[in-house]
């Protein structure tokens, strides 16, 4: 293995791990990266003016995608798939920082996910 593919590996562990670490373990957790002024995942989905089943859409998918991207580094055929669909998603989530005029730092996780996710998918191109 090189460089580049323990990079790789680096970066879908930081990515998928804490991904599922907001969903599953922190959900109820205040952080000062939520999105307006909630203090749970819940909350931060109807400062969006979002509702709870659309919460639990984007739960579903994030989670899954950030097990694909686990399970990319035993099937690389994986890879692209919960990279970009990781991306797609957390692009979704600046949208929603700035459609409610939220600090710019608020957005930087989804941004620095975004980036790390297209290194990974670039990769794989």
């Amino acid at each position: 293995m090189t460089v580049l593919d323990y990079v790789i590996i680096t970066l879908k562990l930081i990515v998928s791990l804490s991904i599922l670490n907001v969903w599953l373990l922190q959900p109820q957790k205040a952080t000062k990266w939520r999105g307006g002024a909630a203090t749970t995942i819940k909350e931060e989905f109807k400062a969006y003016g979002l509702s709870e089943t659309f919460c639990y859409v984007i739960g579903f998918l994030k989670i899954t995608l950030a097990l694909i991207l686990l399970a990319s580094m035993k099937f690389e055929s994986l890879s692209l798939i919960g990279s970009l669909g990781l991306t797609f998603l957390l692009l979704g989530s600046i949208v929603m920082h700035f459609k409610i005029k939220d600090p710019l730092y608020k957005s930087f996780p989804a941004f620095l996910f975004v980036v790390m996710n297209l290194g990974i998918a670039y990769f794989y191109l």
